[in-house]
């Protein structure tokens, strides 16, 4: 195992609080703080942030922190909102890629720099305000579990933007501490179990060599004690709630458990009935486990209602993608051909799903022996961008036709 191995394994947890458009990590509302009192427009926010209308959100979460320039908790929000949106807008959010470890070397659009910067300067102005009150008492438990929150954020941020798998496995492992000491001060601290459990399970499926060396500096973990917390999460009355159904999800898929995973994102996806990545991660779940007629219903029902309106602007051609690469799977190539060719149909398609639907779709014509509507599709790939590898893998099936 190459040394980047525990780390990339590590931060498939950091990972999975960004696929299906829910906080990057676990936070506390500003009602749940001392003093503060209860303020509908926090969750009017979140129910649009759950609902992936982040322009909605980001409004709201900015005019909150205005009034409240010095809430942690303020500041936090904001920062998962513009945060979740920029890795959105980036192609971050396919689940598939995070079921196993290979969204490590899956690069998509670049981050907008001026967006990086506004949540780098976030970060900053999050952990000013936790220092300065934890300077005042370190066992502040609200401080020390908004600094986890924010270290938790700057990890999927280091993760996933800037590709720093060993920065952000140290800011990983910073919230986790920071969490795990909240719950020494007050163990009914619900929400604080996310990222602990999280870890837990994380480090309790590291190979055995593995353990033995990451136990060298202070890691370890548990299985069963991961899934005990996220379950107590997942179930309790906490503003975790949702992430943790997220994440538990996700393990759950990587555990084979595709069953249990399936109800949550049905739950999920009738509570948020403008996320499409909830019935979308719902499809995924009963292809993966065998359910292949019920799947493609569920890809084409996803797809219908994108058509229909129901997700706004939203990338929901990722649903004929994906019933793409089911029919593909089954050698039914004149369907999947078909499914691919959707993808073009959306109104703003994503541009590397469009490429990646346009290359399927020329490899299914030369399946089919249909040659003149293959160099089409190829060549359509290198006009939209011949950079890429997928355009690399367009010239080769022009000079030679693709076959399986």
């Amino acid at each position: 195992m190459t040394p980047v191995r525990p780390v990339v394994i590590l931060l498939g947890l950091v990972a999975a609080f960004s696929i299906v458009g829910c906080a990057a990590a676990q936070i506390r509302l500003a009602s749940d703080l001392p003093g503060a009192a209860h303020d509908p427009a926090v969750d009017s926010a979140f129910d649009h942030f759950y609902n992936m209308e982040y322009d909605r959100a980001l409004q709201d979460f900015e005019k909150i922190l205005e009034k409240r320039p010095n809430d942690t908790s303020a500041v936090n929000h904001l920062l998962t909102s513009v945060l979740i949106y920029e890795l959105y807008k980036m192609g971050a959010m396919n689940t598939g890629e995070y079921a196993n470890d290979s969204f490590v070397g899956q690069a998509h659009h670049p981050a907008d720099p001026k967006m990086k910067e506004r949540i780098k300067q976030l970060v900053v102005r999050a952990e000013s305000l936790e220092e300065e009150q934890l300077k005042a008492n370190a066992n502040n438990v609200d401080a020390l579990y908004a600094r986890g929150v924010t270290r938790a954020q700057f990890a999927l941020y280091t993760a996933l933007v800037e590709r720093a798998w060993f920065s952000a496995l140290r800011n990983a492992v910073g919230a986790r501490h920071d969490h795990e000491r909240v719950l020494e001060l007050n163990p009914n601290y619900l929400d604080a179990k996310l990222v602990v459990g999280s870890h837990n399970y994380v480090m309790g499926s590291l190979p055995w060599g593995v353990k033995v060396a990451v136990a060298l500096v202070g890691l370890s973990g548990s299985k069963e004690k991961g899934f005990q917390y996220l379950r107590e999460v997942a179930n309790g009355a906490g503003e975790n709630t949702i992430d943790a159904k997220v994440v538990l999800s996700l393990f759950l898929r990587r555990e084979r458990n595709f069953d249990e995973a399936r109800g949550i994102m049905h739950d999920l996806a009738a509570r948020y009935p403008r996320n499409y990545l909830f019935p979308l991660e719902e499809a995924n779940l009963l292809r993966a486990s065998g359910h292949t007629q019920d799947a493609a219903a569920s890809y084409r029902r996803v797809w219908q209602m994108g058509r229909d309106g129901k997700y706004g602007n939203l990338h929901y051609e990722t649903a004929a993608w994906g019933l793409g690469e089911l029919l593909r799977s089954q050698k039914d190539y004149t369907g999947a051909a078909a499914a691919y060719e959707l993808v073009n149909e959306a109104p703003d398609p994503d541009s590397e799903t469009r490429q990646k639907a346009n290359l399927a779709a020329g490899e299914m014509y030369d399946l089919l022996q249909k040659r003149d509507l293959a160099m089409k599709k190829y060549q359509t790939v290198l006009a939209e961008n011949g950079g890429t590898p997928l355009a690399e893998e367009a010239r080769k099936h022009i000079n030679e036709a693709y076959r399986e």
